[in-house]
């Protein structure tokens, strides 16, 4: 597991189900607060302990975003629930929060930083984002719809690093948040939330509908998870931090490369699937997936890469992920050619 936040330990306590204090109306309104804290959100901005209402939850596989820690929660309206549909996104009501806040703990590199808070909010008429970008002292942050960019530097796998830390504009969220022409939410799928226990606990708090009629078949395993079996790690990895585009009904479709977890079928996943167009993202090699050779493989070789216009994902990230590709790659080690 990467490394958390210092105060991630708070956030997690916060669980409690009372609401009230949220700003609820203020988040639907057209001009949204221009701070965080008018949101109601948080009950110590200084702490970034959630406030009452903001459920804590956690996703078995997480996006990869230069080694950043996500905190993440979940506000509902008072009086309303979740419905679990299948192993899918879980069907929110209008007015939910969506909350995930990124930065780094303290370090050789420097002290602990919260660079931004994204929310996405449900709407009558759908998803909305609200990037809000943490102020220099970590006590407020401000609303920031065109996006910022934030020089950032932290310690990841004994190595210092300085980036420019891009927050992404309301319209570069539908780069990975898009269906359907509309923005959505990602992480919070039934499958997803199995095997940190929070799809039990949102039951348990009463948030959510359906878990008895509707089970969960197909629980996405912890990435982290070294008892897990390979295979499955390796796709929850690739569903997570692929498969929102990389689906049947995904932006990159037509690339014909599905790595979401819902698909079967071996060569829509790239186990010897020769790519749709040769270029340079091939690096000159001729599949997508080259079983039990993975440094002949186009998926690893794109992974590897930091060069726009070859690396993958080509958003939100600048650096590769050590960890996935170490995974990814043994597991396509382990395919019989």
């Amino acid at each position: 597991m990467r490394w958390r936040f210092a105060w991630l330990a708070v956030l997690w306590c916060a669980a409690a189900p009372a609401a009230a204090a949220i700003g609820f109306a203020a988040l639907a309104a057209e001009t949204p607060p221009a701070t965080l804290s008018a949101t109601g959100l948080f009950a110590d901005m200084g702490a970034k302990r959630l406030a009452p209402g903001v459920v804590p939850y956690a996703v078995a596989a997480p996006l990869f975003s230069d080694h950043a820690d996500k905190a993440r929660g979940i506000a509902l309206p008072p009086g309303t629930r979740a419905r679990l549909v299948g192993d899918g996104l879980l069907v929110f009501p209008v007015g939910t929060v969506l909350v995930k806040s990124f930065g780094y703990p303290a370090s050789a590199a420097g002290p602990a930083v919260t660079i931004e808070t994204r929310l996405l909010v449900r709407r009558e008429s759908g998803w909305v984002a609200l990037p809000y970008v943490w102020d220099a002292d970590g006590r407020e942050a401000y609303l920031r719809r065109a996006g910022a960019r934030v020089p950032v530097r932290f310690a990841a796998g004994g190595q210092v690093f300085s980036l420019g830390w891009q927050v992404p504009n309301v319209n570069q969220c539908k780069g990975c948040h898009a269906e359907g022409g509309a923005l959505m939410p990602l992480g919070v799928k039934a499958r997803n939330l199995v095997a940190t226990g929070d799809l039990a606990r949102l039951a348990a708090l009463g948030l959510l509908l359906g878990t008895q009629a509707m089970p969960v078949r197909a629980p996405v395993p912890r990435v982290a998870d070294v008892a897990a079996p390979v295979e499955a790690r390796a796709r929850a990895y690739l569903d997570a931090n692929c498969g929102h585009c990389h689906r049947r009904q995904g932006s990159a479709s037509n690339s014909g490369l599905f790595l979401d977890w819902e698909e079967q079928d071996p060569v829509a996943i790239g186990i010897g699937r020769r790519p749709v167009a040769a270029g340079r993202g091939s690096g000159g090699h001729s599949f997508a997936i080259d079983p039990g050779r993975p440094a002949r493989s186009i998926l690893l070789f794109r992974m590897e890469s930091t060069e726009p216009g070859v690396m993958m994902p080509e958003l939100g990230r600048t650096l590769p992920d050590p960890e996935g590709i170490a995974l990814v790659r043994a597991w396509i080690a382990g395919l019989k050619p």
